[in-house]
């Protein structure tokens, strides 16, 4: 059930079982009133009626907070279902692109991570950041290419590198 409409629900009864109480305790005040009541047997059964009423009234009022706190301060049980997926979601990303590193040599790796943690990074900026030569670079990048790991495309007279839609 959504919570908002269990809020709702814990309100209504919280509501409901409030008027029976106050009910409850007028008729036992006239009736403490009819018998003019002193400590007699009757009086006694009247006061401890109403001290089980009270401890009603307590009851009550945690069904009234919690019907409060359903109802404006709960997240849903879908928005906790959103954010356990995305968690999942990414932490699977994160397994499939650790298992693709595995596959691959350390400079493939090097590449990989560089390209991972700043999307389409230029060509020369990869060569600064893997400590790599031109032709090395070069040579690594076309491998990635040729594995269908990276996507290069031309930016001026150097290439941005970029990780598959896939990865």
């Amino acid at each position: 059930m959504n919570n908002k409409k269990l809020g709702i629900v814990f309100l209504a009864l919280s509501g409901i079982l409030i008027f029976i109480l106050l009910q409850l305790i007028y008729s036992l005040d006239t009736k403490a009133q009819e018998l003019g009541c002193f400590k007699d047997k009757g009086c006694i059964k009247i006061e401890s009626t109403l001290s089980i009423t009270h401890f009603a009234f307590g009851v009550i009022g945690f069904i009234l907070a919690l019907g409060f706190y359903l109802l404006f301060f709960s997240k849903g049980e879908e928005a906790i279902v959103k954010t356990l997926e995305e968690t999942k979601n990414k932490q699977l990303e994160e397994d499939k692109f650790t298992l693709i590193l595995k596959g691959l040599d350390e400079y493939e790796r090097r590449v990989m991570k560089a390209v991972k943690e700043q999307e389409g990074i230029t060509q020369n900026t990869l060569r600064l950041r893997t400590e790599m030569s031109k032709a090395k670079l070069s040579y690594v990048l076309q491998d990635l290419e040729k594995k269908d790991l990276i996507v290069k495309n031309k930016k001026g007279k150097t290439y941005t590198i970029h990780l598959k839609e896939e990865i």
